[in-house]
């Protein structure tokens, strides 16, 4: 008698095949896991019941670590070795945090490293802070799922940068995990509502956790996510929104400044505040310090969105842009998402309901939907689905080019490109002979490399010594469906190779990304002039070393007025450079051609009378 196998619909056809994938919200505030069972994507839950896993990492004296709802609750007693907010600080240096004044952990500045946290168990990185998490979400997928996972998709911001993409995938690997792929947070939405919905149309995904903001516009048809614009503040959430009621506590309450232990005390009573007045009208601030000073204060909502005010418009002038990059008007998007804990806040859905002119979306839990879709994406890539049902279309946030002469930057894939994606371009010799070259690889939207962020160096050797401009170096940028980065240099006739994978020891600070980003539309017209200017300067400089040196190989041809004229005007030519008027280069660059048009010629006949010196002209075929 034959046994049928039977599935259930989304299973493998053999479900004792069927491969053990999760997804991860690797959050600010809270973090969870989350896999597809029955074919429906479902958040695992821990031995007491909680879906929630808080972002928070205890270290003891005897290298015993604690995660989660016990390291919560040491916070104000253990203030300096109970780090939370880490995600804040992945992928950053020192000088990237901007206000350390009210966090009770002693940074460690490692120069041009990540940024150090001194514990008692030592030096920990955000990058071993976070495995810790991703180790404890681990271990309760494996308990649930009862076997050994296959890997797992890892949600980060859209608008992390590769330093901090890098730094989260490092933290997986510390925790035993195969990332299958960092998938967006707000793509990772679309794919759990899009799905569970049967939502096609445009929507935006507006997403504002603990510590991050992004909005993102996809177009939803038949399985496909297409991203269309991406924007956001990977430095703006609800830790903001707590730590405006804690300075709204220590001003009503006419606090010095306070211990670590106060402090934490403090700003976990505002995070506190903040959830309940997303229900209630009212609150009251009860808390004794250390010293014994009693702190009774009441915070109604009202006042709570007048001190959050600016931080609400900080989410809309994104959303803006967002819309402008994907040429599209608040009329013609079908719903707006909202997605992570602090779009709970009835001024925050407000706002996005008055800015879209409809209700947002909030049938799926915002604190749930990122690690749904992110499970759906994993059992696809896992195999247990076909991957026809399911295609993400994820963009690039910032612009990517290197540096050539002048100090301009060439764009090879500009933002909004559609991951993953390769572009080459091939580019030239700037001197005769040239051996070598360097690749300089940035990020940003300016003309100038003074204006972008440097990502990586690297030379390409042994190219075949030839005249300027007749090397061809192919330069192939490839970026990967996690977003990261890698550059390979080819020169074409000799194959000679260079390549990097961009790994920065940390990435670019939400204000440069911003002022990237705002600088590249409010000087358009400075940009153009300054990249007109440095290809006049470039151009100069190349005609004076041609001129040069011919000069040098061919003088005897000139008297010494036509040599005298030609350095006048050579000089005159270079002076110019070092100004800032390319009209004025470009008539000086004209003199100079017309002034040595005689010598140009002289130099042709010479060539030509030693090519056929000895010939009979009468013998020579045509």
């Amino acid at each position: 008698m034959a046994l049928l196998q039977i599935a259930e619909p989304g299973m493998s056809a053999a479900p004792h095949q069927h491969k053990l994938a999760i997804g991860i919200d690797l959050g600010t505030t809270n973090s969870l896991v989350a896999t597809v069972q029955s074919g429906m994507s479902t958040v695992l839950q821990d031995e007491y019941g909680h879906a929630l896993l808080p972002s928070v990492v205890q270290y003891l004296p005897d290298g015993d670590v604690i995660v989660g709802h016990a390291a919560q609750s040491a916070q104000s007693a253990d203030p300096k070795n109970t780090i939370s907010s880490v995600k804040r600080f992945m992928g950053r240096g020192f000088n990237d945090i901007p206000d350390t004044t009210h966090i009770p952990y002693k940074f460690r500045d490692t120069g041009s490293g990540m940024v150090q946290i001194e514990t008692c168990a030592g030096i920990k990185s955000p990058v071993e802070i976070s495995a810790e998490t991703l180790k404890t979400l681990k271990t309760r997928a494996e308990k649930a799922l009862g076997g050994e996972l296959t890997g797992a998709v890892i949600t980060v911001p859209a608008y992390f940068d590769d330093a901090q993409r890098q730094a989260t995938k490092d933290a997986a690997r510390l925790a035993g995990l195969h990332v299958l792929r960092l998938l967006n947070e707000p793509t990772a939405a679309a794919v759990a509502y899009g799905l569970d919905n049967g939502a096609e149309g445009v929507y935006v995904i507006y997403d504002l956790g603990g510590g991050t903001f992004d909005v993102s516009i996809l177009r939803l048809s038949k399985g496909i996510f297409e991203v269309l614009a991406t924007n956001g503040d990977s430095a703006l959430g609800g830790d903001d929104f707590d730590h405006r009621i804690f300075c709204w506590i220590l001003a009503e309450a006419q606090l010095p400044p306070l211990n670590q232990e106060d402090t934490r005390l403090l700003l976990t009573k505002a995070r506190e505040v903040k959830e309940w007045l997303s229900e209630n009208y009212e609150a009251d601030i009860t808390s004794v310090l250390s010293t014994g000073k009693l702190i009774n204060l009441k915070l109604n909502a009202q006042k709570l969105v007048e001190l959050t005010e600016n931080l609400v418009t900080k989410t809309l002038n994104p959303t803006r842009k967002a819309l402008r990059d994907a040429g599209l008007d608040v009329t013609e998007i079908k719903g707006v998402v909202m997605v992570g804990g602090a779009t709970r806040m009835p001024q925050i859905r407000q706002a996005v309901a008055k800015f879209f002119q409809q209700e947002p979306l909030t049938n799926l839990d915002p604190d749930k939907v990122v690690a749904l879709g992110a499970a759906i994406q994993a059992n696809v890539l896992a195999g247990n689905r076909s991957e026809d049902d399911l295609l993400l279309l994820d963009v690039i946030p910032l612009s990517l080019g290197l540096e050539t002469m002048g100090g301009l930057v060439e764009r090879v894939i500009p933002r909004n490109a559609t991951l993953p994606v390769a572009r080459a371009q091939d580019f030239t010799t700037f001197k005769d002979g040239q051996t070598a070259m360097s690749i300089h690889v940035l990020q940003g939207e300016r003309e100038l490399v003074s204006d972008c962020r440097s990502l990586a160096k690297f030379e390409l050797r042994g190219i075949p010594p030839m005249a300027a401009g007749a090397a061809r170096i192919r330069v192939t940028f490839q970026v990967d469906a996690d977003g990261l980065l890698s550059v390979t240099a080819r020169e074409q006739s000799s194959g000679v190779v260079a390549d990097i994978v961009v790994k920065p020891s940390y990435g670019l600070t939400e204000d440069e990304i911003t002022n990237m980003l705002k600088s590249s539309f409010g000087a358009a017209e400075q940009d153009k002039k300054a990249r007109a200017l440095r290809e006049a300067v470039v151009d100069a400089e190349r005609l004076i070393e041609a001129i040069s040196a011919a000069l040098a190989q061919d003088s005897h041809l000139l008297n010494t007025e036509e040599i005298n004229a030609i350095n006048a005007q050579m000089q005159q030519l270079k002076n110019l450079t070092t100004g800032n008027n390319s009209d004025e280069i470009h008539k000086a660059v004209e003199a100079l051609n017309h002034a040595t048009e005689s010598f140009a010629a002289k130099r042709m006949d010479a060539s030509v009378k030693h090519a056929f010196a000895g010939q009979d002209l009468n013998k020579l075929e045509l």
